[in-house]
């Protein structure tokens, strides 16, 4: 019995990493649960196994996407040391694991409120990583005496910015110079 359990979740993860790649690439409003299916090369059944509809798919999905990207993100700074170097790996890691995310998901994610709020509440969680990252090294002594919260919530407001594609419409900066503008701002302004 186990086997056959470890092997419906690899395939549940497969196929959720499969949607998550469809959707990046292609956003998901105009595709029908009938052309999901047919691009996974899976019955619709099969997709009700994941959800019981469309708009859950959608959402699955999209926490699905931001589970990966958390968890690339935390991997990548795991073996970085110094409060300027984790900020600053930080959020280059949150710009190159977001930018594979096309035009058309990002439309489609900002006019559907459920993965809207998926999007809002790890955006949250990101500003609360950075607000950590810069009170490690408030107490480190390697930056000055800032308001944590306060400059957390500015790079949380400039990662939406950037997102939504602000950033790049106003500065022609794609998302990962973005993210590394944002680093370098954050961590040379909070500097001792």
């Amino acid at each position: 019995m186990e086997a056959s359990s470890s092997f419906a979740t690899a395939r549940r993860t497969e196929l959720f990493d499969a949607l998550v790649e469809l959707f990046l690439s292609e956003g998901f409003a105009n595709l029908t649960l009938d052309a999901i299916a047919a691009r996974l090369k899976c019955s619709k059944s099969t997709l009700y196994t994941l959800a019981g509809s469309k708009e859950q798919l959608v959402t699955a999905a999209t926490v699905h996407f931001f589970k990966r990207a958390t968890n690339a993100v935390e991997a990548e700074i795991a073996e970085v040391t110094g409060p300027r170097e984790r900020i600053d790996a930080y959020l280059t890691a949150v710009g190159r694991v977001l930018s594979v995310a096309s035009e058309r998901f990002m439309a489609d994610l900002h006019a559907f409120a459920p993965a809207r709020d998926v999007y809002e509440r790890n955006t949250h969680i990101a500003a609360g990583r950075v607000q950590e990252l810069i009170t490690d090294g408030v107490a480190a002594g390697v930056f000055r005496g800032v308001h944590a919260a306060f400059a957390a919530d500015v790079a949380a407001t400039m990662m939406v910015r950037i997102q939504q594609g602000g950033v790049r419409a106003y500065t022609g900066l794609d998302d990962a110079e973005a993210y590394r503008e944002l680093a370098a701002l954050l961590t040379n302004g909070i500097s001792v």
